[in-house]
């Protein structure tokens, strides 16, 4: 199981910098700060994503398992770890023209200049193990995230609401229905079935739920009779669009592999698990419906943790644009505010990274405690961060950061938290993992370290998951029904 939280550790991210020289002093940032959230913000090239794997590193040598949300593949490299510092173990990974030989002695020179070397990334490999995980996919380590809608196993109504609210979300949204969680009948009738099934602990899967739908086990939604408030004419095209969704050869792949377990992902024996979850190879819908479950059931289970002030575990989403807009609510971004506005009391972190200001909705992130800012592309993203920022922040000096950003280089940050000290700006210490840029589904087999598929598949089968029904024959719905 999960360890208890850590103590404030020293998160080595990096030294201060003056005139685009380091200056010595060490920038040592205290884990615990991350409670209240972080937000990471660069345009392409300003160093964010090396950042965002040095601050992952740190935590994960300080024993704080990490989950990381990869939408661009370029999280994959944190499972880059080459101890032997040598052009063999760099060959495979080195992209373009580049040489290994001289990659290698580059990055062992890049370390020696941090005081780093071959041994710190061994003892990286051997504390903080990284699995890939490539949901719908069978590359990598394949994760079931539907096979079986089993209750969470808590009496808790708010929670068991909030988990079944982010599955009919995500299903809905993968067969294009936008549904309002208060009054959209297809939302409120699946969201019924699910918490009738779970109150009643009757094992739940896609297929029955699908059949449930046409000649639901319900008479009344509300005090209307369930055939006023949603009639059979209209069931039957939401059925039809579901089991849709279930027939299809592709969606076969989404009942494969590890089931989603939020414990499982976040421990290791003794150590502290690294999980990746691939997303590169997925379309937009799709991604939205594994973000949605997989922090739907990551609320649940940090809900049944006892309090902590301590960083429990770290959450990180690369590349957030999409997930938090401005005006819009795609179904991913109700579990990310919940997690926002409630993970600080159970000690889990999250940390969002994006390329562009303008994509982030600041009411939902004037929650975030710590802000790191690199060089931003356009004058409109200075001016939408620092709106963001005085929401966030209330007393800062946003006319002294705008000066700061204009001035920044390469792998420089300004680091402003909320706890009233003057922001700093550091220079990111050189990464462990070899940051190769993002990597191909059909790189993900050859990483090193990584659980091989037939290993996973026979530890799930053993596990006590249920699997998806094949449909072989659409639903018995008259033609006259759906037309």
């Amino acid at each position: 199981g999960l360890h208890s939280p850590v103590m404030g550790t020293e998160l080595h991210l990096g030294e201060d910098v003056a005139d685009g020289e380091r200056t010595g002093d060490a920038l040592a940032y205290d884990s615990d700060d991350l409670t209240t959230h972080g937000v990471i913000v660069g345009m392409t090239g300003s160093g964010k994503t090396g950042l965002g794997v040095v601050l992952l590193e740190e935590a994960l040598r300080g024993g704080i398992p990490t989950l990381i949300i990869d939408p661009k593949g370029d999280m994959t490299n944190m499972a880059l770890r080459f101890p032997g510092l040598s052009a063999d173990e760099f060959a495979p990974w080195v992209q373009g023209d580049a040489d290994a030989a001289e990659t290698a002695a580059m990055w062992k020179d890049g370390l020696a200049s941090w005081g780093l070397d071959g041994s710190h990334i061994q003892g990286l490999a051997d504390g903080a193990p990284v699995t890939v995980y490539t949901p719908g996919s069978s590359a990598g380590v394949p994760l079931n995230m539907i096979g079986s809608l089993s209750s969470p196993g808590t009496d808790d109504t708010e929670v068991m609401a909030d988990e079944i609210d982010g599955i009919v979300a995500a299903l809905l949204g993968m067969i294009d229905v936008e549904a309002d969680p208060m009054s959209s009948p297809e939302h409120i009738l699946l969201a019924n079935l699910i918490e009738r099934a779970w109150t009643s602990g009757t094992a739940l899967d896609l297929g029955m739920l699908v059949q449930q739908v046409q000649d639901p086990p319900i008479r009344k939604l509300g005090v209307l009779e369930l055939d006023t408030f949603y009639p059979a004419k209209d069931r039957a095209k939401l059925a039809m669009k579901l089991n849709g969704l279930l027939a299809s050869p592709a969606f076969a792949a989404w009942a494969e592999g590890v089931p989603l377990d939020i414990d499982r992902l976040l421990s290791t024996d003794g150590g502290a698990a690294c999980s990746v979850i691939y997303l590169a190879h997925l379309s937009e819908d799709e991604r939205q419906f594994v973000v949605t479950l997989l922090l739907s059931k990551l609320i649940t289970w940090m809900r049944g943790q006892p309090g902590t002030p301590n960083l429990r575990a770290l959450v990180y989403m690369d590349e957030v644009f999409g997930y938090v807009p401005p005006s819009a609510k795609p179904p991913a971004k109700q579990p990310i505010l919940t997690i926002l506005k409630q993970a600080r009391a159970f000690g889990v972190g999250m940390v969002l990274s994006t390329q562009n200001p303008v994509d982030l909705d600041y009411k939902a992130i004037s929650n975030a405690g710590t802000w790191m800012i690199g060089r931003l592309q356009t004058e409109r993203d200075v001016e939408r961060l620092s709106d963001g920022l005085a929401n966030a922040a209330g007393d800062v000096d946003v006319d002294a950061i705008k000066a700061t950003i204009a001035g920044l280089g390469k792998r420089e940050f300004v680091l402003h938290t909320t706890k009233g000290k003057a922001p700093r700006t550091f220079t990111t210490r050189w990464a462990l993992d070899y940051l190769a840029g993002p990597l191909t589904k059909e790189q993900l087999d050859e990483l090193p370290g990584q659980p091989d598929a037939a290993t996973v598949a026979t530890e799930s089968e053993s596990s006590a998951a249920a699997t998806v029904p094949t449909t072989d024959r659409p639903l018995d719905v008259g033609d006259d029904e759906v037309a």
